[in-house]
Order: structure tokens, then C-alpha cells, then sequence
């Protein structure tokens, strides 16, 4: 009896493994190879609307099951880990990855390729080092805009409404991911094109609130200040807020990622400009490159460059 007891636990222990496992499986019978969306913060709008946008592709397109996840915050690194060594388990054919830390999720990612699974890399690069270190190639495809040239664009926007010698504030994304370094090197572009005093530089880690205390505190140190450029719109939502809380009308403020919210503020006049980069489009080509090397159509190398657009006031007319 003792035997068949201890049989049974380890069947039931089993089974949650092998229908996890055989999830993906089922929805592979079709033929349709099952993809994994894996996008930083939910509580973003950008992903927010690239998650729609993707969801609504897939269903028109019909050709593939995706299957999408996210992160609590800007900052809950853990859970893509966690997202990537889920699909790995379910057996997906393809992850599509916007890392949160660039150096980070390059262990996730050659887990994910030892098990066969195809990853691109999208959004955010990740780290050349790391890769190299990994063993995997630092030419690792990536599909995304030139954060760099996005953000001197409406760096250079600025610079040109505020004139030589305009005092700014920078407020960076997350030090740890690629993208923030690259907005942050074109805005410091643009700082040197308009020869613009940058009075401070500092992260909110592409966090709303925390954009909103972190303007409060510079307001008080540097209430001489005349223009902000936010490496991402949920940062300068909360950069204008905070402006608004001060009576603080004069001072321009400066975008990137063009989310829904800031139309308005813009026709307003309470942001200058954005740069619009279109989410659900950027997901779209990082799948489409993914089933290219999937049919063996092309290696797993380069850059797929997604447009940037200046979004001001014509823009949205």
C-alpha cells in the first residue's frame, strides 16, 4: 500500500508539469508556431498600446498564437526573467524580447536559445559585452528606432524654441537599459548643438511619480530652469504635473514615445513635442523577422530600424 501511495504523489506532482508543458504543445498542432510578447512595464501606456496593437495583428493576421506578458513597474526586473523561463517550459517557438536591464536579460535569453527557442531582441538592445560574454554574437538582430537620433531630434527642438543658452533639466530612464543611455547621449547632443546649460541630469527610471518628485526637488534647487527633455512620455507626464503643481507654465517640456496622454498636453501647450514611435508596429516587425529566421530566411544578425517621427503641434493636426 505504502508503494502505491508514493506512486501516486508523484503522479499528481506530474501532471500541473506535463499540462504546463503541453500547453503550447496543443497550440502547435495546428501548425501555427506560438510566439511569447514579452514588453516592459503594463502600467506604460506605449505598452499598453503595443500590447493591443499586437493582440489585435495576431488575431487579423491568423497565421501564429501569441501569447503576451509584461512587468508590474519599470523596475520589476525579476518578473521578465520569470517570463522567459516560462516560455522556455511551454515550448514556444519564438520570444520577442523588450529586456528592462540590457546586460541582464542576456542570460534569460541564451537559456532560451539552448532550448531552441528563436529570441528577438526589440525596443531595447541588449548589452554587446554581455553577449560576447555569453557566447552568444554581438550583432544579435534587433529591431528599434535610433534612440540616439530620436532624442537629439527633439532635443534639438528644444534648443531651437529656448535659443543659445537655455537652461535645462534631463530626466533619464533606467540606467540599466541601453535605450535610456542612448536618449540620454542625444539629448546631451542636442545640449551641445544649442551650447544649452544643462543645470542637472537624473533618472526617475522611466517612472511617472517618481519624474514627479524628482521636478519638484529641481524646481526648488534650479528655479531658473526654462526646458526638460524626458527620455520617455510617462516621465514627462510626470515632469508636467509637477510644473502645473508650481504654476509653472513657462517651462518647456520634452518627450519620447508619443503615448496617447500626450496629444492633448501638447495641443495645450503644456508640452512643447514627443517623438513618435509607433509600438505595435516596431512588435509587428520584430515578429515578422522572427519567422523569417524561422523559415531560414535570414540569420539571426543586424538591425531592423523602426521609424522615429517628431510629434508636435503639426503633427497631430
Amino acid at each position: 500500500m505504502k508503494k502505491y501511495l508514493i506512486l501516486l504523489v508523484c503522479l499528481l506532482i506530474m501532471i500541473p508539469a506535463f499540462v504546463t508543458a503541453n500547453g503550447a504543445q496543443e497550440e502547435k498542432e495546428d501548425g501555427k508556431p506560438v510566439v511569447g510578447l514579452i514588453m516592459k512595464s503594463l502600467a506604460n501606456e506605449f505598452f499598453m498600446a503595443m500590447e493591443e496593437g499586437a493582440k489585435a495583428y495576431a488575431e487579423e493576421d491568423g497565421t501564429f498564437e501569441l501569447m503576451t506578458m509584461g512587468m508590474n513597474s519599470e523596475t520589476d526586473f525579476d518578473s521578465q526573467v520569470n517570463a522567459v523561463d516560462s516560455l522556455i517550459t511551454q515550448g514556444v517557438d519564438l520570444i520577442v524580447l523588450a529586456p528592462a536591464d540590457s546586460a541582464g536579460m542576456v542570460a534569460p535569453v541564451k537559456r532560451a536559445i539552448d532550448a531552441g527557442v528563436t529570441v528577438i531582441n526589440f525596443d531595447v538592445t541588449l548589452d554587446k559585452e554581455a553577449l560576447k560574454a555569453a557566447g552568444l554574437p554581438e550583432e544579435f538582430l534587433f529591431v528599434g528606432p535610433d534612440n540616439t537620433d530620436g532624442a537629439e531630434m527633439v532635443g534639438n527642438y528644444l534648443g531651437e524654441t529656448l535659443g543659445s543658452g537655455g537652461k535645462v533639466f534631463i530626466i533619464e530612464g533606467n540606467p540599466g537599459a541601453d535605450n535610456a543611455k542612448q536618449r540620454k547621449n542625444g539629448f546631451m547632443k542636442a545640449v551641445e548643438n544649442h551650447n544649452l546649460e544643462l543645470l542637472a541630469s537624473n533618472t526617475a527610471h522611466w517612472e511617472t511619480e517618481e519624474a514627479n518628485t524628482l521636478m519638484t526637488n529641481l524646481l526648488t534647487k534650479h528655479p531658473d530652469v526654462q526646458g526638460v527633455m524626458c527620455a520617455n512620455d510617462s516621465m514627462a507626464l510626470g515632469v508636467v504635473r509637477a510644473l502645473e503643481a508650481a504654476g509653472r507654465s513657462d517651462v518647456q517640456v520634452v518627450g519620447f514615445d508619443n503615448i496617447p496622454a500626450v496629444k492633448d498636453l501638447i495641443m495645450n501647450d503644456k508640452m512643447l513635442a514627443t517623438v513618435h514611435m509607433d509600438g505595435a508596429e516596431m512588435a509587428i516587425l520584430a515578429f515578422n523577422a522572427g519567422f523569417e529566421i524561422l523559415d531560414g530566411k535570414r540569420e539571426n544578425l543586424g538591425w531592423v530600424q523602426s521609424p522615429l517621427i517628431l510629434a508636435d503641434k503639426d503633427f497631430f493636426k
